[in-house]
């Protein structure tokens, strides 16, 4: 857990590198209203402290040949902590699932897999996934269409609750 608190200009910075991480740092210390050196430096403390994991640019799987989405909900035999930790990495070691989750309630992990078709898919679900140690369910769903795919978090919710406490 980071320990430093964030101020305002932090959860500013954040929120505009959230929106656009290529942004210059000249560009993103003008957005929040500090100068260039300090606004640097606190990128990097936000850095350090693992508020900023990392930038990435997002891309269009469809555009890109990955056709097939997929949620997969997995049960597992044991939910031993060394057994969840293996699958966990299983998951991280599989190319095609791009998200993994641990779950609580029906199922034990939920996993946002991509392939560029079906017979791909099917292929890793039976010659992996279903075949993996450990690994008692597998119920899967076809995305169809997505309505909304918003990385990150809702800064507007943070800052309205903020407004509330003071």
């Amino acid at each position: 857990m980071p320990s430093h608190k964030l101020d305002a200009i932090d959860r500013l910075i954040l929120k505009e590198l959230q929106a656009d991480g290529r942004m210059t740092n000249v560009e993103l210390a003008s957005r929040v209203g500090i100068s260039a050196p300090p606004c640097l430096r606190r990128v990097r403390a936000l850095e350090e402290q693992g508020f900023i994991q990392g930038y990435h640019a997002a891309v269009d799987a469809r555009e890109l040949g990955f056709e097939v989405q997929v949620f997969a909900m997995v049960g597992l035999q044991s939910q031993a902590e060394v057994d969840l930790s293996a699958f966990e990495e299983r998951c991280r070691n599989w190319p095609l699932v791009r998200e993994c989750h641990m779950l609580n309630g029906e199922v034990d992990f939920i996993l946002k897999c991509v392939a560029p078709d079906l017979s791909s898919f099917q292929r890793f679900l039976t010659e992996e996934l279903t075949a993996a140690p450990n690994v008692i369910s597998v119920k899967t769903s076809l995305v169809i269409r997505g309505a909304k795919d918003d990385p990150g978090v809702p800064f507007e919710v943070l800052e309205e609750r903020i407004a509330q406490i003071a």
